[in-house]
C-alpha cells in the first residue's frame, strides 16, 4: 500500500472517529425525551431530577384526578388523565420519546394481596403498554419499571408473564447487587449491603419538622401536645393543608391499648422505619411506623406504650423520608387522608434516583 493510500485511510478513519465523537457529544447535550406512566404525585419525575439526568418529561399519564392536582401544582403541567389502555402505538409515537418510566399498580403483586399477578384486572393497563412496545415505530431505548417485591419473575415466576421480556430483563440487579454469570443466578449480598446501609442512614430526627434533641425527655406531655399543635399549624400554612387540630397527629390511647403489640414504633434516634402505605393514618397495623415522642427509654427501663406519646408522622415528614424536595407541596383542597394515600402510593426518590442515574449512564 502506498503512503498516499495509507494517508487517505488514516484520514478516513479519523473522520469516522470524529463523526462518531460528534454524535456522542450531541447525544450527551440533547435531553432524553421521557414518558412518565402512572405519574402519581411526581415521585418518578423528582427521582429523574435528583439523578441529575439531562431529560425532559414530554408527557405524564395518570388516571387519578387528585394525584394530577398535586402534580400540576408542583410541576405546572397536568398529566394526561385518560385511560392508558385507550392509547395506541401511534399516540405513543407522536411523543418521540426514547425512555419510558413506569410505576404501575402494585396491588396485583403485593405479598399481602390476592397475588393474582398479571391476571389481576389492575395489571391490565401495564400489560397493554408492554403490548404496544413492538408496535411502535419510534425506537424505545430504555424502560424502567418500579414495583414491589414479588413483581419480578426471577423470584416469583407466576407473578408476571409477558412474551416481550425474558427473566433476565425482568430481574435487573442494578448497582446494589452482584450478578454471578457463571452460576446463572443472583449472588444475594442483600444482608450485608442492607446492614451497612442502615448504619450509614441518617436518624429519623433529621426528617422531622419538630427537631427534638435526641436525649431530651418530654416529661410535660401537655407541652408536647402544644408543640405538635403549633407544628401542624405551621406545616399546614406552608404546605397548603388545613389540619391544625391539636389531636390531628396523636394516636388515640384506645388504639394503643388495642393494637399496641402490632404497632411498629420508632424513636427520633432510630435509623429505619417501615414502608408507608396508602392506608397510613386510617389504620395502625402494617401501614407504617409511629413516632414515640417521649424518649424516656433506657436499657434498664422500658416506658409503657401508653406513655410513649405516639403520633403519626406528618405528611411533610413522610415526604421527607421519601426524599421529596423541600418545595414539594400539596394544594390547599387536598385532605389529610388524601395526602397520606398519595404519599403511600408514591415511591422513595432517594432509592429510585440512584437507579435512574445508573440506568442513564449505561444506556446500552
Amino acid at each position: 500500500m502506498s503512503k498516499l493510500s495509507q494517508a487517505l485511510n488514516s484520514f478516513k478513519n479519523f473522520r469516522i472517529a470524529m463523526e462518531f465523537e460528534g454524535l456522542r457529544e450531541e447525544r450527551e447535550q440533547k435531553p432524553w425525551r421521557v414518558l412518565e406512566f402512572y405519574s402519581g404525585i411526581g415521585g418518578m419525575r423528582y427521582s429523574l431530577m435528583k439523578a441529575g439526568v439531562n431529560a425532559v418529561v414530554v408527557e405524564a399519564f395518570d388516571i387519578n384526578d387528585v394525584a394530577n392536582d398535586v402534580y400540576q401544582h408542583n410541576f405546572g403541567h397536568r398529566p394526561y388523565q385518560g385511560n392508558i389502555q385507550s392509547l395506541s402505538a401511534a399516540d405513543l409515537d407522536s411523543y418521540e420519546a426514547e425512555v419510558w418510566l413506569l410505576s404501575p399498580p402494585c396491588q396485583p403483586y403485593t405479598r399481602q394481596g390476592l397475588q393474582k399477578g398479571s391476571s389481576d384486572a389492575r395489571a391490565s393497563s401495564f400489560l397493554r403498554i408492554l403490548e404496544l412496545i413492538p408496535q411502535t415505530s419510534q425506537p424505545l431505548l430504555m424502560l424502567f419499571v418500579e414495583n414491589v417485591v414479588g413483581f419480578e419473575a426471577k423470584r416469583k415466576p407466576l407473578a408476571f408473564k409477558n412474551p416481550q421480556f425474558n427473566n433476565q430483563l425482568l430481574w435487573s440487579p442494578g448497582p446494589l447487587y452482584e450478578q454471578d454469570d457463571q452460576k446463572s443466578g443472583m449472588v444475594d449480598q442483600s444482608h450485608g449491603i442492607f446492614d451497612d446501609s442502615i448504619k450509614a442512614c441518617r436518624p429519623i430526627e433529621d426528617f422531622l419538622e419538630d427537631k427534638v434533641p435526641r436525649n431530651k425527655v418530654h416529661s410535660d406531655y401537655c407541652t408536647l401536645l402544644a408543640n405538635i399543635s403549633d407544628l401542624s399549624e405551621q406545616t399546614d400554612k406552608r404546605n397548603g393543608c388545613s389540619h391544625s387540630s391539636l389531636n390531628t397527629y396523636l394516636v388515640p390511647l384506645s388504639l394503643v391499648e388495642r393494637w399496641g403489640s402490632a404497632m411498629d414504633i420508632v424513636f427520633p434516634a432510630s435509623r429505619r422505619c417501615c414502608c408507608f402505605t396508602k392506608s397510613y393514618y386510617r389504620f395502625v397495623k402494617g401501614t407504617g411506623s409511629l413516632l414515640a415522642t417521649n424518649q424516656e427509654k433506657t436499657e434498664d427501663k422500658i416506658v409503657p406504650l401508653e406513655e410513649l406519646g405516639l403520633r403519626y408522622f406528618t405528611p411533610r415528614e413522610v415526604a421527607n423520608l421519601h426524599s421529596f424536595p423541600e418545595d414539594f407541596q400539596f394544594p390547599e383542597h387536598i385532605s389529610l387522608r388524601q395526602c397520606y394515600a398519595l404519599l403511600g402510593n408514591s415511591l422513595s426518590v432517594g432509592v429510585v434516583a440512584p437507579q435512574l442515574r445508573y440506568l442513564f449512564s449505561h444506556p446500552t
